[in-house]
């Protein structure tokens, strides 16, 4: 399935990597790229601009899995899109890059895809690298995070602009947060009996730029002298915990 051209943020004239030079480096690095039909390589020739978007992230214990849309702006006006699916088979191997036409074809390889489970799909049987024994991977394991990119940079900023808390994460997290291309919230709950002092606590999921896994502990509380809402953040779930214990022992 194509994105229309004009809700596509297209690379302008002056962008340092043309068409032509983006796509001969898709192809090159792609395991299956004699697999495209020659049409479809003919049409993306008169290709006048191009741009390249994340569209899914699956990490979970060093295997990681994400599907880029890659979308050209072609001279008759239309638009054309290929989808490219980078993974690897061991924690922390060598990364595979795959190019599939449409999303439905993508789909098709079901939950290894990395565009949720297709239970009438096949799976994808990824071979190992270097295997010390005979082992067949049928399915990478099930991800912690699913992630969504969705101006996750501004997301963290705005979080710890809104924290209170005088230890707060400093500015060297803060700065490996402005590469996060996407993120997951979700909500962790607190120990028994706080209900009445409105606690919620969060976790805030990042995938950075260079791959990396890091969260962001969020509590939220009227555990004040006045009752009002509070925020504040951590780096950690321990330390929200125990900022949680802190809150509920100065107001008993």
């Amino acid at each position: 399935m194509s994105v229309p051209y004009e809700t596509a943020a297209y690379e302008s004239a002056e962008s340092p990597e043309s068409p032509e030079e983006h796509l001969a480096r898709l192809l090159g690095r792609a395991l299956n790229s004699f697999e495209l039909p020659d049409e479809t390589l003919r049409r993306l020739d008169c290709a006048l601009a191009h741009d390249s978007a994340l569209h899914s992230a699956h990490h979970s214990a060093g295997l990681h899995r994400r599907v880029y849309r890659h979308t050209w702006l072609l001279a008759d006006g239309s638009a054309l899109t290929l989808w490219e699916l980078v993974h690897n088979t061991v924690p922390g191997g060598e990364q595979h890059h795959e190019v599939y036409l449409d999303e439905e074809e993508l789909r098709a390889l079901g939950p290894c895809s990395g565009l949720g489970p297709q239970p009438d799909g096949p799976e994808l049987e990824l071979e190992l690298v270097v295997p010390a024994e005979p082992v067949e991977l049928s399915c990478l394991p099930a991800p912690r995070h699913v992630y969504v990119p969705d101006g996750s940079a501004d997301h963290a900023r705005r979080l710890l602009r809104r924290a209170e808390n005088a230890d707060r994460p400093g500015t060297e997290l803060a700065a490996r947060l402005a590469s996060a291309s996407a993120h997951e919230i979700t909500q962790a709950f607190g120990g028994p009996g706080r209900a009445r002092l409105g606690f919620s606590l969060y976790e805030h999921a990042f995938l950075l730029a260079d791959g990396a896994e890091l969260s962001l502990w969020e509590v939220e509380h009227t555990a004040t002298p006045d009752g009002r809402h509070m925020c504040e953040v951590y780096a950690s779930e321990d330390a929200a915990r125990r900022a949680m214990e802190r809150r509920a022992a100065q107001v008993s």
